[in-house]
C-alpha cells in the first residue's frame, strides 16, 4: 500500500511517515520548501517532492493523509479527491497507524515532547513516535518489533482521542489552541477528559487544577509533595538533576528544572508498567534531551547558545528558571533573550503572561511575529514591553563567533560574549544554528 503525506516537513507528519514505513507501507511525501528534515526523510528513502502541486498525486498513491496546516485548496489534496483518492487528516489516521498497538499516550500543554522523549529512553524496546528529535535516537521515531508504542498525542486539534490509549499521561491541561475548541473552556476541559476515560491506565499531574479535580481512578503526582531533594549539577559540562521521588528512591536525569523533574516522574510512573525500577533508574540515564529544548548549539569558553522550542508563557517562565540555575553554575552573568513570537493569536491570548514571563535583568530581542498562516495584526510590542527596553530586530546571523542582529539587512548590534537563548517554534531555530 502507498501512502503519501501533504506536508511530511512538519516534526509530526514526518513521524508519522516514518513509523509507516517502517511498518512496511510504501511512503512518499510533500512540502512547500526544502528543510533539513526533508534531506534526512530523502535519505531514509522517502520520496519527497517539493513544491506541493498536482503532479504528485499518482495513480498509484492508495492512501493521501494530510496535516492539520493543509488548506481545502491545496494542490495535491484536491487532485486525489478528483482521483478518488482516500484521504484522512492526521487525526483520521492515527486509528489506523496505532490501532492493535499497545499505546502509551503523553499529552498536555507543556512538558509531552519532554516527557514522552524520556518514557521511550526508559522503555527502550518500545517504538516510540514524538513530536521533536530525541538526542538519544537522533530521531523522533525510534523503531522495534514491540507491540508498544509511546507516543506524544496532540490535543492542538484533539487528535488524541484517537491515539488508542492504553495509558494516557498527562502532564497539565492549560488551556492552549483555544481557537479549535471555538475559545470554550468546557469543551476544552471536556475533551482531555474523555481522552482519560479512553484508557486503562491514567497517570496525571494532580497539581493541576484541572486534573485534581477529576473523579476517576488515577495514578496522581503531587510534585510539591513527591519530589523531594532537587538537585542542580553540571556533568561533562551538561546540565543534570537529582532528585528522589515518593519513596522509590534516587534518579538522575538530563536537564535542569523542577518542570523536568515532573516530567521524568510522570515518564518513571508510566514506566513501572513494564520494567522494575533498577532499570528504569539505569535507563533514564540513557536521555540526552531532545532538539529545541534547551538545546546547547555552540559552547565556547566566552559564549554559548541555547535553542528553546517554548512559545507560551508558562514554557518560557519555566525555561529561564531553568536557564539562571544554569548561568549560576557557569559563572555567566551576561543574558541575552532572542525572542520570535509565534502566531498573532498566541500573543494577544497571553499578552499579560508574555509582558511577565522574561528575567528582568537580562537583555530582550524581539524578533518579528512568525505567523503560522495567521494574517497580521497589529501588536505594539515597543509600548507593551518598553520595561524591557527591547532590541527589535529583522534577524540573527552567525558570522565569526558571533551573533549578529540585523535591521533592514544592516547590523544592528553584536552579541560576543556572555549566555544567548533563543525562543520560538519557527525558523529562530535555524537562525541560531546559522542554517539558511
Amino acid at each position: 500500500m502507498r501512502v503519501h503525506f501533504i506536508g511530511i516537513g512538519g516534526i509530526g507528519l514526518s513521524g508519522l511517515a516514518r513509523f509507516m514505513k517502517h511498518e512496511g507501507y510504501e511512503v512518499s511525501g510533500s512540502d512547500i520548501k526544502w528543510t533539513p528534515l526533508l534531506r534526512k526523510l530523502q535519505e531514509e528513502e522517502i520520496e519527497v517532492f517539493v513544491p506541493q502541486q498536482a503532479s504528485n498525486i499518482s495513480s498509484d498513491i492508495d492512501l493521501v493523509i494530510y496535516s492539520a496546516a493543509i488548506k481545502p485548496h491545496n494542490p495535491e489534496l484536491q487532485a486525489a479527491k478528483k482521483a478518488g483518492i482516500k484521504t484522512l487528516s492526521r487525526r483520521e489516521a492515527l486509528p489506523l497507524i496505532l490501532g492493535g498497538k499497545k499505546v502509551y499516550a503523553v499529552a498536555g500543554a507543556h512538558g509531552k515532547s519532554t516527557t514522552s522523549a524520556i518514557l521511550a529512553s526508559i522503555l527502550k524496546d518500545a517504538n516510540a513516535i514524538i513530536g521533536a528529535e530525541s538526542k538519544d535516537f537522533g530521531s523522533n521515531v525510534h523503531f522495534s518489533n514491540s507491540q508498544t508504542v509511546v507516543f506524544e498525542a496532540d490535543e492542538s486539534d484533539a487528535s488524541f482521542l484517537n491515539s488508542n490509549p492504553y495509558c494516557a499521561i498527562v502532564t497539565n491541561a492549560e488551556p492552549e489552541h483555544m481557537e479549535f475548541y471555538n475559545h470554550n473552556l468546557d469543551l476544552f476541559y471536556d475533551t482531555y477528559a474523555k481522552f482519560l476515560e479512553q484508557a486503562k491506565v491514567r497517570i496525571i499531574n494532580a497539581e493541576d487544577p484541572f486534573l485534581g479535580s477529576l473523579n476517576m481512578e488515577m495514578i496522581a503526582l503531587n510534585p510539591s509533595e513527591d519530589i523531594k531533594n532537587l538537585e542542580y549539577f553540571l556533568k561533562d559540562d551538561e546540565p543534570y538533576i537529582r532528585f528522589e521521588l515518593r519513596d522509590f528512591g534516587e534518579f538522575e536525569v538530563w536537564g535542569f528544572g523542577r518542570h523536568i523533574a515532573l516530567d521524568a516522574s510522570l515518564a518513571i510512573l508510566a514506566a513501572m508498567r513494564e520494567l522494575g525500577l533498577d532499570e528504569i533508574r539505569r535507563n533514564l540515564k540513557n536521555y540526552r534531551g531532545i532538539k529545541k529544548r534547551f538545546d546547547i548549539v555552540e559552547k565556547r569558553d566566552d559564549l554559548i547558545i541555547i535553542d528553546d522550542y517554548a512559545h507560551h508563557p508558562t514554557e518560557i517562565e519555566a525555561t529561564l528558571a531553568s536557564l539562571k540555575e544554569f548561568a549560576r553554575l557557569k559563572g555567566i552573568e551576561d543574558i541575552t533573550i532572542v525572542w520570535q513570537p509565534h502566531k498573532y493569536s498566541r500573543v494577544l491570548d497571553n499578552l499579560e503572561g508574555f509582558v511577565r514571563c522574561f528575567l528582568p535583568n537580562a537583555n530582550l530581542v524581539i524578533l518579528p511575529v512568525w505567523a503560522a498562516g495567521e494574517e497580521p495584526v497589529d501588536i505594539d510590542f515597543a509600548k507593551h514591553f518598553a520595561h524591557h527596553k527591547p532590541l527589535f530586530a529583522d534577524r540573527l546571523q552567525k558570522d565569526n563567533g558571533e551573533v549578529v542582529l540585523l535591521k533592514n539587512n544592516q547590523k544592528l548590534h553584536a552579541i560576543k560574549k556572555g549566555l544567548v537563548i533563543g525562543f520560538g517554534a519557527g525558523d529562530i531555530t535555524y537562525q541560531l544554528r546559522g542554517i539558511s
